[in-house]
């Protein structure tokens, strides 16, 4: 496995084309505004170092039977199921930020599972193309971006109807040694800190979008990828000189990219679909499946830190043996460890596919993810009431340390007389950050959004709720015939 040392050093080998604020990045481990995220990336290296997390952040291959990153693991069974989930919340609560990697996890088990099926119904071998791509990856312990998102242009349309094709990745030449593709990926998370991009459909497909039923992997810098990075909240606080304080918009935090694939070649023994549309869906299922089953641990590890920061500081501010305080501190805590509870259900009920490899039980894992897209903007909620409004109207660090400025600033945001303010403040900015900042696209917009959005799994919800069973047992109580 990668130490954090040598995983960050790997990055600086990779030549992409990415683009922000209208400039080309020449070095994007050390850029001020990419960094955070990649000190959350690199997070999920360091703890598999830690002896402590060793259960939790490694496994077995059990295509080697060599010790592997989590990361990179094939779900043996429904303990591995749990322990991803555990796994997530731990980094959660270190970043207080998205560490990005969930997603390529995500993907290849999906891609894994879905390529021995597809192989068995069509005589195809894409399993043993991902087979052999999965075993660098584990071997080498890369980080893998899962690319599924497209653009979609008119929703309405299918991918073959769009008035430009190119609004859904798809193939534009096919050679005897490979294929050509152009389109793009949104909100990719985590590319920039990615060795390599497993890409898949983002929606089931029918007869006609035959071009557009493609999976692959290459290089995060292949030939023809250009990134365009996505503005957040607040970002450019990271570039101000006095930053010290908004310590959660500096250290940690995630990011997501325009990707643009212009006439981009993938080589035969990198694809794992190519045309077979019937099981596009299959696909885009187990995906969405299993990364929201992911949101049941990483936003609750995520929460966990909101609710540490706000409880601080009410304690800061002197009222933290109110009664009305301490209820909605513990309605925080009930509103996270619910969305804890959905995750670790959907694993525990989880079951072994023809492939081997375990899925979690879809129906739990949708109505986890509907869960996420509300519970972390009630927790918000409840942290910017009970950090009150100097959350938002702190003067800048720059003022608390100009000599002319520094004591009425100290003087006047004073809570208890045993903390200090810039302590005080710290935590203030700490949660405006996760509420409101950079820090916030990974906790509520995502949430919202990441997985699909919440009709999405109301969709699944009501396939897999098996309504018809229900009302039999209904009918057998009501003695109906």
């Amino acid at each position: 496995m990668m130490t954090k040392d040598q995983y960050i050093e790997s990055l600086r080998k990779l030549n992409l084309n990415l683009w922000m604020f209208g400039k080309k990045i020449e070095n994007p481990v050390d850029d001020p505004v990419i960094r955070p995220s990649l000190n959350s990336f690199a997070a999920t290296y360091e703890l598999a170092e830690d002896p402590q997390y060793e259960d939790l952040m490694t496994a077995t291959s059990h295509i080697t039977g060599k010790k592997i990153n989590r990361f990179t693991h094939m779900h043996q069974s429904t303990d591995d199921l749990i322990k991803k989930v555990k796994m997530q919340r731990l980094l959660g609560q270190k970043t207080a930020a998205c560490f990005q990697r969930c997603v390529g996890m995500d993907a290849m088990n999906a891609v894994f599972s879905s390529t021995y099926e597809i192989d068995e119904a069509c005589g195809t071998k894409y399993h043993e193309n991902f087979v052999k791509f999965l075993t660098r990856v584990q071997d080498e312990d890369l980080a893998v971006d899962g690319a599924m998102t497209d653009v979609k242009g008119d929703r309405g349309l299918a991918p073959s109807k769009q008035a430009d094709p190119d609004l859904f990745l798809h193939v534009v030449e096919r050679t005897p040694e490979g294929v050509y593709v152009t389109g793009a990926k949104a909100h990719q998370t985590g590319f920039v800190n990615s060795h390599e991009v497993l890409v898949m459909p983002t929606i089931a497909m029918r007869e006609g979008d035959e071009d557009y039923a493609i999976s692959f992997a290459i290089p995060t810098d292949s030939e023809g990828i250009t990134l365009i990075y996505g503005r957040q909240s607040c970002d450019t606080r990271k570039l101000e000189e006095y930053n010290d304080i908004d310590v959660g918009n500096k250290v940690y935090g995630g990011h997501e990219v325009l990707v643009i694939f212009d006439h981009v070649f993938v080589p035969n023994d990198r694809i794992f679909l190519n045309g077979e549309v019937k099981f596009a869906g299959m696909i885009v299922e187990r995906f969405a499946g299993y990364h929201r089953q992911s949101y049941g641990g990483c936003k609750v590890g995520v929460g966990d830190v909101l609710i540490g920061a706000t409880a601080l500081s009410v304690d800061m501010a002197g009222c933290a043996k109110a009664s009305h305080v301490k209820d909605k501190l513990i309605e925080m805590v009930h509103l996270n460890e619910t969305l804890y509870c959905c995750g670790i259900a959907c694993s525990s009920q989880g079951s072994k596919t023809k492939s081997g490899n375990y899925l979690i039980d879809l129906l739990l894992a949708n109505v986890c993810k509907q869960n996420v897209t509300r519970f972390p903007y009630d927790i918000a909620r409840l942290a910017q009431d009970l950090a009150g409004g100097a959350m938002v109207t702190l003067p800048s660090e720059a003022d608390f340390r100009h000599p002319e400025l520094h004591a009425y600033i100290d003087k006047y945001f004073k809570g208890v007389a045993s903390v200090s303010t810039e302590d005080r403040m710290r935590v203030l900015r700490l949660i405006e950050n996760m509420t409101m900042g950079t820090a916030a696209v990974g906790y509520l917009p995502e949430s919202m959004h990441g997985a699909g959005s919440p009709q999405a799994q109301r969709i699944m919800i009501s396939r897999q709720c098996n309504m018809e069973m229900k009302k039999e047992l209904a009918k057998k109580i009501a003695r109906i015939d």
